[in-house]
């Protein structure tokens, strides 16, 4: 499309998830590591005169006012007075709703790329404040790194991590977040970690965290429970390694040994062996978001 230019969004996964406890207004306290993977969303803008900010095209069940893109561009807007507006269209990969934090990587790539198209010049520290605004999980995007998480998501610091091939199974199911953090049965009163005892368990694991019970998602049970589509997802990715849950659900991954054998895997056809909706794809881990330049620290 003339004028139009592209820019990538990631996709994440989280490595594990604990809840260490409840602030007074109601948020969970986490500690998680975010892993950014190659599977992308496509975010094309062309800069317009006029101030307005328009999606251009159409997104299943997300109108535009609710657009975290179209959201993102006017926070934006509105902190630093650009009389600038934007065309917008958003091609969507990423499954929607799956725990691969699709729509938080789509804000975080449209304050990149507009601080940037329209000359805003903030620093990423001011972007990361308006991350939160939008959601707990656009902060780590615009961090740009892999990151280690707590807080409600927020307080990043980046985290080294190996060279990485996952299969991600993504059945079409929509699991209610505020559901699962409701469960009365949930853990929320883990005995926090330090990024060390991460590192250190992910070094001494054959692959990934595989056979260690000491970083886990705690969301994971809760989801199986209430979702059978994730939990035959998990069972049957188990066969491969160290299957787990991205998030609060619904997509799972794992790591296998190279890019190879997921694709091996992935040939197997995995919506026809469970017998229901699923989206299978391959990734690879990745060290820094695309547009990691497009901010200064």
């Amino acid at each position: 499309m003339q004028d139009f230019q592209t820019f990538l969004a990631p996709a994440k996964i989280n490595l594990f998830l604990h809840i260490t406890g409840q602030r007074a207004d109601g948020y969970h306290l986490l500690q998680t590591v975010f892993r950014l993977l190659d599977v992308y969303d496509t975010i094309k803008l062309k800069v317009t005169p006029d101030g307005l900010i328009k999606r251009v095209n159409d997104i299943a069940g997300v109108p535009a006012e609710q657009d975290l893109c179209v959201r993102a561009a006017r926070l934006l807007q509105q902190h630093t007075g650009c009389t600038l507006g934007v065309d917008m269209l958003v091609e969507k990969r990423i499954p929607m709703g799956g725990g691969l934090g699709g729509g938080s990587s789509d804000a975080a790539t449209v304050l990149l790329a507009l601080n940037r198209l329209w000359q805003c010049q903030l620093k990423r520290s001011e972007l990361l404040a308006l991350g939160l605004q939008l959601g707990a999980d656009v902060p780590f995007f615009i961090h740009g790194k892999n990151a280690w998480a707590e807080g409600v998501g927020e307080q990043l610091q980046s985290i080294s991590l190996a060279p990485a091939h996952y299969l991600l199974l993504s059945p079409n199911v929509h699991v209610s977040t505020a559901q699962i953090f409701a469960n009365k049965q949930l853990t929320k009163n883990a005995i926090p970690k330090t990024m060390s005892d991460f590192s250190r368990a992910a070094n001494t694991a054959s692959v990934n965290l595989a056979n260690n019970t000491e970083f886990t998602n705690v969301l994971e049970k809760a989801v199986c429970n209430d979702y059978p589509a994730v939990s035959a997802c998990l069972t049957w990715l188990k066969q491969f390694g160290d299957a787990r849950m991205s998030g609060s659900g619904a997509s799972v991954f794992v790591e296998v040994a190279n890019e190879e054998i997921a694709h091996e895997i992935c040939q197997q056809n995995p919506a026809q062996v469970l017998g229901f909706a699923v989206q299978s794809f391959v990734a690879n881990g990745l060290n820094q978001h695309p547009l990691m330049d497009y901010a200064v620290d």
